[in-house]
């Protein structure tokens, strides 16, 4: 029986530690909190799954929670008028909700990663409660026939090194702000079903709402992206959670009033339920070397590591699992050596490489094409409900996004039909 050591235990990690644990491996876990400690500490991340990373899970028999969470059924964009910031729908520039083909869920991570642990325990998996460095890493390693390290933060990320042709920025391009809420009402436009809010205001940065399942139950996100620098950039020295959601609620009622709107009775899910932050997007070579000369492997955010703005990190992070689960399966019984190690990275990339493109395009201003093609969306439903779905499947954003051409072409031909 092959044994494989996980480092790390994110989506990607547990997602890879129990599909291989099915397929009849030895595998080792490690993590630096016990379930209990992740369930009742601070929220990690947002995360709104689609359909693709979703059916992964559906695949291993790991979606113990798609009863429960919100079906999230629609993307929502909304842009803010210039200089007005008033609740009127004449103060959105931009306003419309395209329909997915197959709903999104989202499930607090600290939910779904303690949840997951114990049922790698339950089905016999070795767990290891141990923050790891890189000299650990090169003392176990001897034990293993491969490493895989899923933990995107601290010393073992340094063992990778940034890939300067993949990276274009080499600095933070957001201020990020999370707030987990009860309260929150819906968006009078579609009541009828649940949708992610995406909320644009240019110049100034993005405020996404999503419905999510928490440790209390049925809750909502509200997270802003703000420019640093910028009235958005505002959290840093914020460390209580309750003036956290206030100054969420006062930016949300100055610079997106349609959401403030259904806002109002907003209250924080716990005192763990606030996050902040910033991190450069980041490309990293996948293949570590260890002191002792031995080989480990990248994954998920450790090597693409993309800013949150256009959702695509738990996705991105199941797609990445998956990738290299099949990949390890076909390897049967051969050694796990830098040249497997770089085909299963590159089978992933061929999937992460279409969300490092996007999501680093949305993160500069837009040009013309692409605020016609959002402005389009408005009116044009068929346009809505594909720009939802490249969300599922962000490599069919190279059909139509990006070169104004084809972007014309697009709008033409769907404007002619």
């Amino acid at each position: 029986m092959r044994k494989i050591l996980v480092v790390g235990a994110g989506q990607s990690g547990l997602q890879l530690a129990l599909g291989l644990q099915s397929h009849g491996y030895e595998v080792t876990l490690m993590s630096n909190r016990t379930a209990d400690e992740i369930r009742s500490g601070r929220v990690m991340s947002t995360q709104c799954m689609f359909h693709t990373a979703l059916q992964h899970e559906r695949d291993l028999q790991l979606n113990f929670w798609e009863s429960q969470a919100p079906r999230i059924e629609g993307l929502g964009v909304s842009v803010a008028a210039p200089g007005s910031f008033d609740p009127g729908p004449s103060q959105r520039a931009i306003d419309w909700v395209g329909k997915l083909d197959g709903y999104a869920q989202s499930v607090d991570q600290r939910v779904k990663m303690a949840g997951w642990m114990e049922t790698f325990v339950q089905r016999g998996g070795q767990l290891v409660i141990h923050g790891v460095a890189v000299g650990d890493l090169d003392y176990f390693s001897r034990a293993y026939d491969l490493v895989l390290v899923s933990a995107g933060k601290g010393e073992l990320v340094s063992m990778f090194g940034r890939d300067a042709s993949r990276s274009p920025y080499s600095t933070p391009q957001r201020a990020l702000a999370v707030s987990y809420v009860h309260g929150l009402g819906p968006r009078p436009e579609h009541p009828e079903f649940d949708a992610v809010r995406c909320n644009l205001v240019p110049g100034v940065g993005e405020l996404f709402v999503m419905p999510t399942l928490t440790t209390s139950g049925r809750a909502d996100i509200l997270f802003w992206e703000g420019i640093p620098g910028g009235p958005l950039d505002a959290f840093a020295g914020v460390k209580d959670p309750a003036e956290h959601l206030a100054l969420t609620l006062a930016l949300m009622e100055k610079f997106t009033p349609w959401e403030y709107a259904r806002a109002t009775k907003a209250e924080l899910t716990d005192a763990g339920g606030t996050l902040a932050g910033r991190y450069a997007p980041t490309v990293r070579n996948p293949i570590g070397r260890l002191p002792g000369g031995g080989l480990v492997l990248g994954v998920a955010d450790v090597v693409v590591a993309n800013d949150p703005i256009t959702g695509q990190g738990s996705n991105s992070a199941s797609k990445c699992a998956a990738a290299y689960l099949a990949a390890i399966l076909e390897h049967e019984d051969k050694p796990f050596d830098e040249m497997w190690m770089q085909s299963a990275f590159d089978r992933y990339w061929n999937t992460a490489q279409h969300v490092t493109k996007w999501t680093n395009a949305m993160l500069a201003p837009p040009p013309e094409h692409i605020l016609n093609l959002i402005g389009a969306a408005g009116q044009l439903q068929p346009v809505a409900d594909r720009f939802a779905n490249a969300f599922n499947d962000p490599a069919d954003f190279e059909n139509f996004f990006y070169d104004p051409e084809k972007t014309g072409a697009y709008l033409a031909s769907v404007a002619g039909a």
